[in-house]
């Protein structure tokens, strides 16, 4: 047979599919220089291009930095960890933590004030709502109050320093004055304004502590005195001790405290070396037992921490009834109106103990939320204090935060039986218009130090109504209406 009928079959026919394939899968760099002619295929290119088939490529290792992996639990746990940690860096964090956790603590315990006094209202032949009326209107007005003072600038706060301070020993010298001072539950320490309304000038001392001593402070560090012992304690020292004897001639020994933790913040924020840091709080220590030692209710609420039964003579029937409450509340609580210890059993329970009736009411999801929101207090106040220049704002700030977190926790740790009941309201919480004035406006006080940060003023400057945002969209060109 010739050769050219030999290659015309089915043999041949593949020869030349298999020499196209070759010629159109050889690149140009294969090529031989000069020449033209392709460079022979290898065994692999040949068979591919033989059979016409490809091989299955091996599966690619996909590494994490090209981010094609599978998501693993532990990488997604690192990216949440990162945006909580840039929502936390923000600069309008701490502003908005203080905003939103004073007024939610507020609101709440309007609500709760409400629940747990009606009973105790109508006990006194009162409406169901006294206690919540009087509470709604120094809401009002402490909010105003709060308002004011998140607006005044620094130097106007240190301007009422002086007067305050003064004006808040006067009002604690007339209430030991007979016939103007009144006793409320054995303690010397009101002031009758006329009609229902009540004034205790010893929760104003608190406030005027905090903003004498961190313009006091501030003043002796822009002076460079701060690091003698002298001027760190004189008179610092003296003052406050004043204002602690004049609240323990009323047999305040809950205020005295609170007063204290506010003298060793602003010490400890002042720098004070470790031997008269300790050397003031041991003189403070002994002073504390002695005054509890020396009276007998004061060492019966000492026995009474950790009680589970009333004891003789029912001594330990609050710090009791207050384990009952929490214990009977659950997860979620009875309901909200549905305590039963408010109904005589538990003493206060829209005073001291209201956190209890909280737990009773709203059970561990209430309590939780309540110590949540005086957690984010607490952080935001100490960001504040940590990340300013300003000394007057660093010692303010801490001196506020120490207060209403110290307060929180010795009235909280009394309801649980960890502390002795020392007669000290919840922050904001309470019921107490004494107590949420000068509160609310201390929460003011964080607000307005928060707002002056210069990151936070940029960011706040930003969202001012007028100003519009600038977006990277593209304009577009209107297409014809057939067109897609």
């Amino acid at each position: 047979m010739p050769a050219e009928e030999s290659s015309a079959g089915p043999r041949g026919d593949r020869s030349r599919a298999a020499a196209a394939i070759s010629r159109a899968l050889t690149p140009p760099l294969l090529t031989r220089a000069g020449a033209g002619a392709p460079v022979p295929l290898g065994p692999a290119l040949r068979v591919r291009s033989a059979t016409g088939s490809r091989r299955p490529a091996p599966p690619r290792s996909r590494s994490r930095s090209t981010g094609g992996g599978p998501r693993t639990p532990r990488g997604g746990v690192r990216r949440i960890q990162e945006r909580m940690r840039r929502a936390w860096d923000r600069p309008l964090t701490a502003y908005y933590l203080i905003l939103g956790a004073g007024l939610l603590i507020t609101v709440l315990g309007l609500v709760m004030v409400y629940s747990a006094s009606m009973i105790k209202a109508l006990e006194l032949d009162k409406p169901g709502t006294y206690f919540f009326r009087k509470q709604f209107l120094a809401a009002v007005i402490g909010a105003g109050l709060m308002v004011l003072a998140a607006r005044m600038p620094a130097k106007l706060h240190r301007a009422l320093a002086y007067p305050l301070l003064m004006g808040t020993v006067f009002l604690m010298v007339l209430v030991q004055v007979p016939g103007i001072g009144m006793s409320v539950n054995g303690n010397q320490n009101w002031l009758y304004l006329g009609g229902p309304f009540q004034l205790q000038p010893s929760e104003f001392g608190k406030l005027a502590l905090v903003l004498w001593g961190a313009d006091l402070l501030a003043r002796k560090q822009d002076k460079r005195l701060l690091t003698q012992w002298k001027h760190l304690l004189v008179p610092l020292v003296p003052v406050a001790f004043m204002l602690l004897g004049l609240i323990m001639l009323g047999g305040d020994m809950g205020t005295a405290i609170i007063l204290t933790a506010i003298l060793f913040g602003l010490l400890w924020l002042a720098g004070a070396p470790t031997r008269l840091f300790g050397g003031v709080l041991g003189f403070a220590a002994l002073i504390a037992f002695l005054l509890i030692k020396t009276s007998p209710n004061r060492m019966s609420r000492l026995a009474c921490i950790g009680a589970s039964e009333p004891g003789p003579g029912d001594s330990c029937w609050q710090a009791v009834h207050g384990i009952y409450a929490l214990a009977s509340g659950g997860w979620f609580g009875s309901g909200l109106g549905a305590s039963v210890e408010k109904w005589g059993q538990l003493p206060e329970p829209h005073t001291d103990f209201i956190f209890a009736i909280t737990g009773e009411e709203l059970g561990l999801a209430g309590t939780l939320s309540v110590l949540a929101l005086f957690a984010a207090l607490g952080y935001a106040g100490i960001r504040v204090a940590g990340r300013t220049e300003d000394p007057f704002v660093r010692y303010a700030a801490g001196g506020v935060t120490t207060w209403i977190t110290v307060q929180a926790v010795i009235n909280i740790g009394a309801v649980l039986g960890l502390l002795p009941i020392a007669g000290v309201p919840l922050p904001l919480f309470s019921y107490g218009g004494s107590a949420l004035l000068p509160t609310m406006f201390a929460v003011g006080l964080l607000i307005a130090f928060a707002r002056e940060d210069p990151a936070a003023k940029a960011a706040l400057a930003v969202r001012r109504p007028g100003v519009r945002w600038k977006t990277m969209r593209r304009r577009v060109k209107k297409r014809p209406s057939g067109e897609r």
